[in-house]
C-alpha cells in the first residue's frame, strides 16, 4: 500500500512522522554517510519539508517499507538551493515538474534482482500514478548514475542536467525523467501488478500487522 499525505497530514501522525524521518536519517546520514545531515535525535529533517511537499509511504505488514517525498519546482527545492552544482544551465522548473528526493527503501524490505526491490518498484509506480493524476508528467531526481539506464528501460525518457558528483559515498547525477502513461505501464507490466498502489486516507497504527 502506498500513501500519498501531505507534511500537515504527516504530522497528525505522530507515529508516521517518526518513522519517516528515522528512515531517512538511516539511509542518508548512516548508509550514504551524507554527515551534514547529521543530528543527535537521529531524525533527518531539511527546510523541504515545508507545506507544500507531498510524502509518498508504503507500507507492509504494518511497517514503514519505502518513502520518497515529492516537491514542487515552482519554489525552492534541492536541485536549486542545495545541489545547484549538479545542474548545468537553468533547472526544469513549472507545475508540471516536481522534484522526486528522499528515496528509500528499509533494510528489511530489499528484495528483488538488479537492486531493485518490490517495494522500489511500488514507489516508482506510485509517483508515476501520483503525477499522471495532477497533471504532472516529469520529475527531477538526484540518483546514482547506473539508474538512468534502468529508467530508460521503464520508458521514462531520461535527460541529465549535468555532469555527476560525488556525495557522501555516492556518486550522483541530476535527471529530469518525462513519463506518460506508456511509462505506467510498462513499470506495472515490469512489476507484474496492474492495479493502482495509491492508497487513500491514513495507513493503519504502525505496528499493527495488516493486509499488504
Amino acid at each position: 500500500m502506498l500513501f500519498a499525505l501531505t507534511t500537515q497530514e504527516l504530522m497528525e501522525r505522530p507515529d508516521l512522522w517518526e518513522a519517516v524521518h528515522r528512515l531517512r536519517y538511516k539511509i542518508f546520514v548512516e548508509e550514504m554517510g551524507w554527515t551534514d545531515l547529521d543530528r543527535p535525535d537521529q531524525l533527518e529533517i531539511d527546510q523541504f519539508d515545508h507545506d507544500e511537499a507531498e510524502h509518498h509511504l508504503v507500507i507492509r505488514n504494518g511497517e514503514l517499507a519505502g518513502y520518497q517525498r515529492m516537491l514542487p519546482t515552482t519554489r525552492p527545492h534541492l536541485l536549486t538551493d542545495v545541489l545547484s552544482d549538479l545542474c548545468e544551465g537553468p533547472s526544469p522548473s513549472g507545475p508540471n515538474v516536481w522534484e522526486l528526493t528522499r528515496y528509500a527503501v528499509a533494510p528489511g524490505f530489499r528484495d528483488g534482482k538488479r537492486g531493485v526491490s518490490t517495494v522500489g518498484t511500488e514507489l516508482i509506480a506510485g509517483f508515476v500514478e501520483w503525477g499522471l493524476k495532477r497533471n504532472v508528467d516529469q520529475v527531477i531526481i538526484e540518483f546514482e548514475p547506473m539508474w538512468v539506464l534502468r529508467a530508460l528501460q521503464l520508458h521514462f525518457l531520461a535527460t541529465p542536467l549535468g555532469y555527476q558528483r560525488t556525495y557522501g559515498n555516492q556518486q550522483v547525477v541530476a535527471t529530469l525523467l518525462t513519463f506518460t502513461e506508456h511509462t505506467l505501464q510498462v513499470v506495472r507490466a515490469r512489476r507484474n501488478h496492474f492495479l493502482p498502489v495509491l492508497n487513500r486516507g491514513y495507513p493503519g497504527q504502525l505496528g499493527l500487522r495488516q493486509a499488504s
